[in-house]
């Protein structure tokens, strides 16, 4: 398994798409679905209408790194949301790709005091 950047911004498309799609359709994609820049420091990831197949397209100083994944028995449980673009951290990037639920995780609640004694 690769690791991405910790402080990469992660988005991801909501919709299924054709995985027949290469980096130049992936990037018309981020460019006029999503309004956003390929070439930012970013990582994109894309899935299948089975949820089985995913696709990260990220650019590297002179080129693009298109990876695939390919899922034998499972599917990968995609949030939730009425946004077309999810933001994520790349944290939350491996947990999709290991088959966490993101919905289900929450972090602690924050606490906020007035005195320390």
């Amino acid at each position: 398994m690769f690791a991405l950047n910790p402080s990469l911004c992660v988005y991801l498309h909501r919709d299924p798409i054709d995985f027949r799609a290469g980096v130049n359709g992936l990037c018309g994609i981020v460019e006029h679905a999503l309004k956003l820049d390929p070439f930012a420091p970013a990582c994109f990831v894309f899935s299948n209408k089975r949820r089985d197949r995913i696709k990260l397209l990220f650019w590297h100083r002179n080129g693009f790194w298109l990876c695939a994944k390919r899922l034998q028995q499972e599917r990968f449980v995609w949030p939730r949301s009425d946004e077309a673009v999810l933001t994520l951290s790349a944290e939350q990037l491996h947990w999709l790709l290991d088959g966490v639920d993101l919905a289900a995780l929450r972090g602690h609640r924050a606490l906020q005091y007035r005195q320390a004694s």
